[in-house]
């Protein structure tokens, strides 16, 4: 019941701070200019800084053999995930511009906007290499088969990636470059100087609340009236909160995972659809709505199954 009640509380915390993206947006504080600026802000200064923080204050050189492995079992389960996710839009007999769009909702989560906060208030800055290793698995699939799945779907083609141009897309990112920048420190057993970590704690600081303030916002654009269970949401709902995470339990088991590491990769794959989804189904003419009212209504699904969640972990 403490469990329960712990999560409960985290979840309370998270839905408050995203209120404040969605009150800033009815108020007209917050626009889509915001909306932009708050998204490059976190994605390429706050999270590489908190990437940076928390991989090496939580690793340390005999610990990285076994995060290679943690990367592979995150990529297992993401792939099964969207097998899974491809196998139910084949059963719903989905239109074209939503087969893609469902099947990036369903086997891809939010692990930065969202992860990052949730995980942290519900672990602590302990759970940052993980949420990282993580990301590292997954982003390599949003990359590329995300990226694939959406575009596919909408009537607006753009073309063909090389093995190349991917590689050059994904390690360009400051999120990925700062992990391989840790992790280089982390084998030379080097530690930037303390002034350089500690401003980079003060930003890495700032990624939960800015990221469920652009959660907010985002419920505030597509509108709490217009969220309807549209043909496949609901299927939808159920592999991306539930499905999903009894798959990486099972990765993760496979590959002898436990403790921390195992209940950080099970509720980042139970998180709510990734944001990028939306952004691309806009931009490759697919189901816009479709994909904008799959991930608000993620984002309220999981305010209730992450605290059931946390107590099955125990």
């Amino acid at each position: 019941m403490a469990g329960f009640l712990n999560a409960l509380s985290a979840c309370l915390v998270l839905l408050m701070l995203m209120s404040v993206g969605y009150f800033m947006g009815t108020g007209g504080w917050m626009t889509a200019a915001e909306k932009k600026f708050l998204s490059k802000y976190i994605v390429n200064i706050a999270v590489p800084c908190n990437c940076l923080v928390g991989l090496l204050n939580n690793l340390d050189r005999d610990s990285l053999a076994q995060a290679g492995m943690m990367v592979a079992a995150a990529m297992v389960s993401v792939a099964v995930s969207l097998l899974a996710s491809a196998f139910a839009a084949s059963l719903l007999r989905l239109p074209r511009e939503r087969w893609g769009v469902f099947v990036a909702m369903a086997g891809l989560s939010n692990t930065i906007f969202i992860g990052i906060p949730v995980c942290t208030q519900l672990f602590g800055e302990a759970s940052m290499p993980f949420i990282m290793l993580y990301y590292m698995g997954h982003t390599a699939f949003l990359q590329s088969v995300g990226v694939m799945l959406v575009e596919r779907a909408g009537s607006s083609k753009r073309q063909g990636t090389s093995v190349t141009g991917f590689l050059r897309d994904m390690f360009s990112k400051p999120p990925i470059l700062s992990v391989i920048a840790a992790v280089l420190l982390l084998i030379l057993n080097l530690r930037p100087p303390e002034t350089v970590m500690r401003f980079a704690g003060y930003i890495s600081s700032s990624v939960s609340p800015l990221a469920l303030i652009y959660c907010g916002f985002i419920v505030y654009e597509v509108g709490l009236k217009n969220l309807r269970f549209l043909r496949g949401l609901p299927v939808m709902l159920v592999i991306r909160l539930v499905l999903s995470p009894v798959i990486c339990l099972v990765c993760c088991r496979l590959f002898g995972m436990e403790g921390l590491p195992l209940q950080v990769f099970v509720v980042e794959s139970a998180l709510p659809v990734v944001s990028q989804v939306t952004v691309m189904a806009g931009a490759y003419g697919a189901d816009e709505e479709y994909a904008a009212a799959g991930a608000c209504l993620s984002i309220l699904g999981s305010l209730i199954t992450i605290p059931i969640l946390m107590v099955m972990l125990g």
